[in-house]
């Protein structure tokens, strides 16, 4: 079935990654009108999420951010398509970073690094960033559960030299990784919601106290991996700015769980610069009423304080 599946949908992934920008974009006008307006795809979910963490603005700007927002998930899904049939030069015209000299000055200090960021702008060509460092680039990833296209979204990352390890093998690759003296930039996207039975550290996003994935940062002090938050601006449609920023020079001495903080923080800025291009049709904060008694006390002692 894993194959059938991927032999009817491939070759619409392929005619779509051909296509021409301007025609990409009226597809994406297209299907925000069908998503959006006759469907209604989680409309609800993401009402709800604004509703909680934007609190002080009115119903109709709240309204305003959910539309641009649709908007916005449909070109990014359409640019994920359209990566596949992308050049090297295109992807790295159309995905800029203003600081690449502060990587390449890290490269040159023997300085592996950890490339954190949340699912805000664009994440999918961020892989582009290989193409300007010496570092082997990995992106840890949720293995897809057809073979087919976990598959076919290996080679399209591995185009770009970012080899993708799935979060089970991660550690021990990185590790070995680490081990062999080879410079490493490893990127993962930490702003997920993980499971209430597995969560070590619960903590405030956009004001409320939800529980924190803390892998990246296990791994930045277990390999000393220098913490970067990728700060992604949306310039225009099909257009990204991307900015390094070092969260902590030396991760080995950051007390437990600043460095997630520090990731948060920065995302929350990104949010509230313009909250349009996050992806709010994730449920975040769906254990927002599920804060262990110890948590509750820290955070109501650091909103006290």
């Amino acid at each position: 079935m894993q194959l059938v599946v991927y032999i009817l949908v491939y070759p619409l992934l392929w005619l779509i990654s051909r296509l021409p920008f301007k025609v990409i974009y009226f597809i994406s006008d297209g299907v925000y009108v069908l998503l959006y307006h006759v469907i209604g795809y989680r409309k609800k979910v993401v009402r709800n999420n604004l509703a909680l963490v934007f609190p002080e603005k009115s119903e109709k700007e709240r309204l305003l951010i959910e539309k641009k927002f649709f908007r916005h998930m449909c070109d990014i899904f359409l640019e994920m398509m359209k990566t596949m049939g992308m050049s090297k030069k295109e992807i790295q015209e159309r995905f800029t970073v203003t600081n690449i000299e502060l990587i390449i000055d890290l490269e040159d200090k023997g300085i592996n690094t950890m490339l954190m960021l949340p699912h805000y702008a664009s994440w999918e060509w961020v892989l582009s960033l290989n193409l300007q460092i010496k570092s082997k680039g990995y992106g840890i990833y949720q293995k897809i559960e057809n073979k087919y296209f976990d598959k076919l979204v290996r080679s399209i990352r591995g185009k770009y030299n970012t080899e993708l390890i799935s979060t089970r093998e991660s550690r021990k690759i990185l590790k070995a990784a680490n081990e062999s003296k080879k410079l490493t930039m490893v990127g993962i996207i930490s702003d997920q919601s993980p499971m209430v039975s597995r969560a070590k550290y619960w903590t405030e996003f956009m004001g409320v106290t939800v529980p924190a994935h803390v892998g990246g940062e296990e791994i930045c002090k277990t390999n000393n991996f220098v913490p970067i938050y990728l700060k992604v601006k949306k310039l225009k449609r099909g257009y990204y700015q991307s900015t390094f920023e070092v969260l902590f020079d030396d991760p080995t001495i950051v007390p437990d769980y600043k460095i997630t903080d520090a990731f948060l923080r920065e995302t929350e800025k990104s949010i509230r610069e313009a909250p349009e291009y996050y992806f709010w049709t994730h449920k975040r904060w769906k254990h927002k009423d599920k804060v262990p008694k110890e948590f509750q006390q820290k955070t109501t002692k650091a909103a006290n304080s």
